[in-house]
């Protein structure tokens, strides 16, 4: 995977994981990311300004992005969602 920027990547991101935790909400505006996430049931929150978005860097390695916010370093990973065919879940259908 080659990313040209985390902004870019996140318009086609549909999950994100951020510092081990998996994120559904998440909203990139035109002022920030804001990510939340459950640990447990703790509501955990994080807001990235657009230039902290823009600074963002790609771990090749870890295929991972390190991005730095006001509360420190965090690692964060996009995930695209995985769409389903209907080529090899066939076999589970009758065609009578």
């Amino acid at each position: 995977m080659t990313a040209d920027n985390l902004a870019t990547v996140l318009t086609t991101t549909d999950m994100l994981e951020i510092d081990g935790l998996h994120a559904f909400d998440f909203e990139l505006s035109e002022q920030k990311l804001q990510i939340t996430a459950m640990d447990g049931r703790a509501e955990k929150r994080w807001t990235f300004s657009l230039e902290q978005v823009e600074q963002a860097t790609f771990d090749q390695t870890l295929q991972s992005w390190t991005l730095t916010g006001d509360s420190g370093e965090h690692r964060l990973i996009c995930m695209s969602a995985i769409t389903g065919n209907n080529n090899e879940e066939d076999d589970e259908h009758d065609d009578a």
